[in-house]
C-alpha cells in the first residue's frame, strides 16, 4: 500500500496519520479498527515504512527502496515487532516476550514499533501486561492495535490509544480493484456489493457455489413474477438444496435483495450503481411496472427474513413466506 492508495480508500484515517508525522506529533499507541479487509494492517505497514525510512521524500512519504523499506516490505526489520494470535488468543508469555524485547536498545537505532493483529484476542492477563506497557511508553516506541471488534478491548488500554477509524472500502474502488484482478466485468461489482474484503471477494470468484448462487437468485427472482407454484417449486429443487448453511441462506438473500435494490436504483436514475449491470434491460422493464413503495415493502421483507434468519427459524419455512410475502400483490405505477 502506498499513501496515494491510503487516501483515496481511506481518507480519513491517511489525513490523520499524515497530519500526526507533518506536525511531529505521532502518538505513542495506535488503535486501528474497522471492519476486516479494510487495510487496517496494510496501513499499519506505512507508518512502520514511514518511521524507519532512510530516504524520505516528505515528511510521511517512505521512498519504497531503502534497505529498510525493503525490510519491512518483507517482514523482517529487526526493530519492526508483529504479535499475532498464536492458535486462538494472543498469551501472556508474547506479551511478556515483547516487553522484553523492547527493554533492549534498538537494533539500528533507538526506533521501535509494534503491531498487534487481532488485538482483542488478548487474554485477560496478556492484556493487562500489555496496559503496563502501554502506561509507562518509551519515548521512541511506536504501538499499533489492529482489531474489528473494538468493544473487545479493555477500556484502560484503549483510553491510551489514539483510535483510527477505517471505513468500509468504496464500492468503487473494489469493484476497480476486482478487474484489475482478472475478475469478469459482470460478477466484480456483486462481488464488491457482498463483501468488503478483496481476498474474500477473489475466493467467492473463484468458487463454482457463488456462481451457481447468483444463477438461482435470479432463477427465483423470475419465478415469484409468476405465480406461486412455480416460485415454490423453484425454492424446493434449487434454492434449498443449494443454500444449506445459515451463511449460505443469509447470503442468497444478500443476492436478493441486491436485484431489487437495481431496480429501485433504475427508477432514481442511478444505472450506473447496478451490481447486477448485464441484468439491466429486464429490471428497467421492472422499473416501470413496479412502484417505489412496492419495492420498498419487497426489500423490507427480505431484511425481516434476514432477521429471523438469525433468531433460527426454520429456513425452509422462513423462505417459503418470504416467497409469499415478495408475492404479495404487484402495485403498478
Amino acid at each position: 500500500m502506498t499513501w496515494i492508495e491510503l487516501e483515496e480508500t481511506q481518507p480519513f484515517a491517511a489525513q490523520l496519520l499524515k497530519s500526526s508525522f507533518e506536525k511531529n506529533r505521532v502518538a505513542h499507541a495506535y488503535l486501528f479498527e474497522g471492519e476486516n479487509g479494510t487495510g487496517k494492517r496494510a496501513a499499519s505497514m506505512l507508518m512502520a515504512e514511514t518511521l524507519f525510512c532512510k530516504n524520505l521524500q516528505s515528511s510521511y512519504i517512505s521512498c519504497g527502496s531503502c534497505v529498510n523499506c525493503i525490510r519491512i516490505k518483507n517482514g523482517n526489520h529487526p526493530d519492526v515487532h508483529v504479535v499475532e494470535p498464536d492458535g486462538l488468543s494472543i498469551k501472556i508469555d508474547q506479551i511478556r516476550q515483547l516487553r522484553s524485547e523492547f527493554s533492549k536498545t534498538g537494533v539500528e537505532s533507538n526506533q521501535k514499533m509494534y503491531i498487534i493483529v487481532d488485538a482483542e484476542k488478548m487474554t485477560i492477563p496478556a492484556a493487562n501486561s500489555l496496559l503496563k506497557f502501554l502506561e509507562e511508553p518509551h519515548a521512541e516506541t511506536v504501538a499499533i492495535l489492529i482489531t474489528d471488534q473494538p468493544q473487545r478491548i479493555l477500556p484502560t488500554i484503549l483510553s491510551r490509544c489514539q483510535s483510527v477509524l477505517f471505513k468500509s472500502l468504496p464500492f468503487e474502488f473494489l469493484t476497480k480493484r476486482l478487474s484489475e484482478e482478472g475478475v469478469n466485468y459482470v460478477r466484480a461489482p456483486l462481488l464488491a456489493a457482498v463483501t468488503n474484503n478483496l481476498q474474500e471477494a477473489l475466493q467467492l470468484d473463484a468458487e463454482d457455489w457463488f456462481a451457481q448462487a447468483r444463477k438461482i437468485v435470479l432463477k427465483l427472482y423470475d419465478f415469484v413474477k409468476q405465480d406461486s407454484l412455480s416460485a415454490m417449486t423453484a425454492l424446493q429443487e434449487e434454492w434449498i438444496v443449494h443454500f444449506k448453511e445459515k451463511t449460505q441462506i443469509d447470503m442468497g438473500l444478500d443476492l436478493l435483495l441486491l436485484l431489487y435494490k437495481d431496480v429501485l436504483y433504475i427508477q432514481l436514475g442511478k444505472d450506473q450503481q447496478l451490481v447486477y449491470p448485464d441484468q439491466s434491460d429486464r429490471l428497467k422493464s421492472d422499473a416501470l411496472q413496479t412502484s417505489a413503495r412496492r419495492l420498498t415493502e419487497q426489500m423490507t421483507a427480505i431484511l425481516e427474513a434476514k432477521r429471523k434468519l438469525n433468531a433460527n427459524i426454520n429456513p425452509q419455512l422462513l423462505m417459503e413466506q418470504l416467497v409469499l410475502n415478495l408475492q404479495g400483490g404487484p402495485s403498478f405505477v
